[in-house]
């Protein structure tokens, strides 16, 4: 099996290439940094540029699965210009993989894994969401996600299996929004958001990465929730990274005009509260080597080699 993944370079992207080189799996990837190109055995590299409908067709060879992680973060101002980059870089992504495809012998594919966003569900303190719910929240970052998954499924007319992994808050001491979190705590700075009760659905790196190799070995289709079964809220996701950290909690919790005035319209992302169900991609067999906050957190932030990630139960049960 040789995956031919977007987005490699990135935070998920990176775990997911050390999940499948763990696997004996060799990896094509594209990026629009030509810098970033490299060309090993198990790891080789092609130029693309989405915005300009722009490929290397190269990138094809011997290639018989696909992950899809390309897009702009979500954790930059959301200024008028930047939001547009977030939806085009999306949809220009979905579009230009699909040109490529079209000038292919695509029936070499089998199987296809798109990155999606729990924020497509509307903010809700109290509706736990599944994949049937057809609402749509009501927001930038909602109105994103729909159009991204109406385009992931135009793919659909290939004929190979195209699945959906609906994303939460990502946890990593390497990137995203932990570390943004857990600097002010360990300044003795750290406070939860608003209430404190919105529900952050999340999910350990380490499952992400292995729920994307699950997904595109297994050949699975349709939409899935990319969360762990434990949803917390903000204040409980904050009190324990501060028991990790060994660092109390001094001060109250930020208003929410406090962070508006700060980051502008981003500051939804902090006060949005979805939560989520992961029981369907449960009952396709897989299994969360981290599904609770404490072991999560842990295994990020503690030195201890029997919290750090092991791969090997996982090439046992699914290579």
């Amino acid at each position: 099996m040789r995956v031919l993944i977007t987005g490699a370079t990135g935070l998920v992207g990176e775990a997911i290439v050390a999940k499948m080189h763990g696997l004996g799996v060799a990896v094509n990837y594209l990026t629009t940094r030509k810098s970033k190109i490299v060309h090993n055995e198990d790891y080789r590299g092609f130029y693309w540029n989405p915005s300009l409908r722009e490929i290397d067709m190269d990138c094809f060879d011997g290639v018989d699965r696909i992950i899809n992680l390309a897009g702009a973060t979500i954790s930059k101002k959301w200024t008028a210009t930047y939001k547009k980059e977030v939806l085009l870089s999306r949809l220009q992504s979905i579009q230009t993989l699909k040109a490529g495809l079209d000038r292919v012998d695509s029936s070499k594919i089998s199987a296809l894994v798109s990155a999606s966003a729990i924020g497509i569900y509307p903010s809700s303190y109290s509706t736990l969401y599944t994949e049937e719910e057809t609402a749509v929240d009501q927001s930038f970052l909602g109105e994103v996600v729909e159009a991204w998954e109406n385009e992931i499924d135009t793919l659909d007319t290939f004929g190979f299996p195209v699945a959906k992994l609906r994303i939460g808050l990502v946890l990593s001491s390497s990137g995203g929004a932990l570390p943004k979190m857990a600097t002010p705590i360990k300044y003795y700075m750290g406070a939860a958001f608003g209430t404190g009760e919105q529900w952050q659905s999340w999910v350990q790196i380490q499952d992400l990465a292995r729920m994307f190799v699950f997904c595109v070995t297994n050949k699975l289709e349709g939409t899935y929730n990319a969360v762990a079964p434990n949803p917390v809220t903000n204040s409980k996701l904050t009190s324990e990274l501060a028991k990790v950290l060994k660092r109390p909690l001094l001060l109250p919790n930020v208003p929410k005009f406090a962070m508006q005035w700060i980051v502008g319209e981003m500051a939804y992302l902090l006060f949005a509260s979805q939560r989520v169900s992961s029981k369907r991609i449960e009952e396709e067999g897989f299994e969360f080597r981290y599904p609770n906050i404490c072991k999560a957190l842990e295994s990020l932030y503690v030195k201890d080699e029997k919290t750090q990630s092991d791969f090997t139960d996982f090439t046992k049960k699914y290579a």
